[in-house]
């Protein structure tokens, strides 16, 4: 069976690609769901739709280890910057995964198409993402799974597997508002090795991660107005129930800003922070 033909619906793709262990296979069905619904030729849900994965579909490799076992290396060499792209290509990897599970797994939800169509549109960027990253990691001399990896992003998504608003606190607007946070200066230390082409793929990710928090940050605040919440005590809330540990400064308060997510939402969240 093609990855088209085993398309049932948009559940039924999301659900396929987040089960799917061949890369290659993921990221396909990932993007040929998100082109077939933004085409408006798919239901979005069916009866023939299996039911969701608890955990997506993985490749032998890489090995999985505690976070605290990952180890770090300096951007001066290769084997730094292999390192750096491979632990991009694993997060890239799992917001595929998270993007198509908020699909699947909230397909039921009350919320206009718009909503799913912001999600497959995250989905099939995420896997743009990934496919770039992997490439530059082979023009390198590596892949992905050559290096370990830690589960910490789908472990933090699964305590909000059964609350949309708290799913939308903890995914775009903690995880994915970090690498607004981060990325800049890895941007930087890229150019200044001379790897302006690990550089270029990252500036791609920057720039479609605004949107991505974007997409989160509009519907959580169309979730919290909905139940008439006060938005950022909400994210305030949900956060303290759902995510370990505080969030880490630096902010890159222009590029949240943009996306969204005021200072009222993360600032009274960091270590330093009395509230």
């Amino acid at each position: 069976m093609t990855p088209r033909s085993s398309i049932t619906s948009l559940r039924g793709g999301a659900i396929g690609a987040i089960g799917a262990a061949d890369l290659d296979e993921k990221t396909t069905l990932a993007q040929e769901t998100a082109i077939r619904w933004f085409g408006r030729t798919l239901s979005l849900r069916s009866p023939l739709d299996a039911p969701v994965p608890e955990r997506p579909g993985r490749p032998d490799k890489p090995v999985l280890i505690p976070p605290t076992l990952v180890e770090r290396r300096s951007l001066h060499t290769v084997k730094g910057r292999i390192a750096l792209l491979h632990a991009i290509a694993h997060i890239e990897l799992n917001a595929v995964d998270l993007a198509l599970d908020i699909v699947a797994r909230f397909a039921t939800e009350p919320v206009p198409n718009s909503f799913f169509d912001g999600w497959m549109q995250v989905a099939f960027e995420e896997a743009k993402h990934f496919r770039m990253v992997r490439a530059r990691l082979k023009d390198l001399g590596a892949d992905y799974g050559d290096l370990p990896a830690h589960d910490g992003l789908w472990q933090a998504a699964h305590s909000t597997r059964n609350d949309l608003t708290a799913r939308l606190a903890v995914v775009p607007l903690i995880l994915e508002a970090r690498g607004l946070d981060v990325t800049p200066s890895l941007q930087a230390k890229m150019r200044e090795t001379g790897d302006f082409e690990s550089a270029a793929v990252l500036d791609v990710i920057y720039n479609d991660e605004k949107g991505h928090v974007a997409i989160g940050a509009k519907w959580f605040r169309f979730l919290c107005v909905r139940e008439r919440r006060d938005p950022a005590r909400t994210f305030h809330e949900l956060v303290r129930a759902n995510f370990r540990g505080p969030l880490k400064p630096p902010f890159n308060d222009i590029a949240r800003a943009e996306a969204g997510l005021t200072p009222s939402f993360y600032r009274s969240l960091t270590s330093t922070s009395n509230a």
